[in-house]
């Protein structure tokens, strides 16, 4: 499980898709990638989605997310995003007051049980007290991270 904080957009693809019954149908489906801008997002989720549909296809939404951090599965089985939001607690030294405030994350997991077992395993590394206040499966098909293209020069 590895997590890494970026800006986060949410892309919606609309295209023909082939059904299983061999019929085209018109879809609309929901991705996830970072980038530094929109228009950067718009580049980088026609190229990536490019490689997976062949024919024409739209970025009909685009739009920021909430998402403090995203955390990946290693499993193989891990084929859902869950919308996750926490509560993370505090006292106020002054008053002695509970204070929460949420925090959104994004998990890779292949239920819901499985997502909330990968956010116990990466928040259970830090110190901060927290209560899991909602998971709820999204539609996100996938997310796409920034890879960097190495520039390294042979020797």
């Amino acid at each position: 499980m590895k997590s890494r904080t970026a800006e986060w957009f949410e892309c919606k693809i609309r295209y023909e898709k082939i059904m299983e019954d061999g019929l085209p149908k018109k879809v609309t489906e929901t991705y996830t990638i970072d980038a530094l801008s929109f228009t950067e997002a718009e580049q980088r989720i026609t190229e990536e989605i490019s490689a997976y549909i062949s024919g024409e296809f739209e970025v009909t939404d685009l739009k920021k997310t909430a998402y403090k951090e995203i955390f990946f599965s290693e499993d193989d089985s891990a084929d859902k995003w869950y919308k996750c939001k926490l509560q993370f607690i505090t006292i106020d030294e002054k008053t002695d007051k509970e204070k929460r405030s949420n925090v959104n994350y994004l998990v890779n997991a292949s239920s819901l049980n499985q997502a909330v077992k990968n956010i116990d395993t990466v928040m259970g590394g830090t110190m901060i007290d927290y209560v899991i206040a909602s998971v709820a499966e999204s539609t996100i098909m996938d997310v796409f991270e920034y890879k960097s293209e190495s520039t390294e020069i042979p020797a």
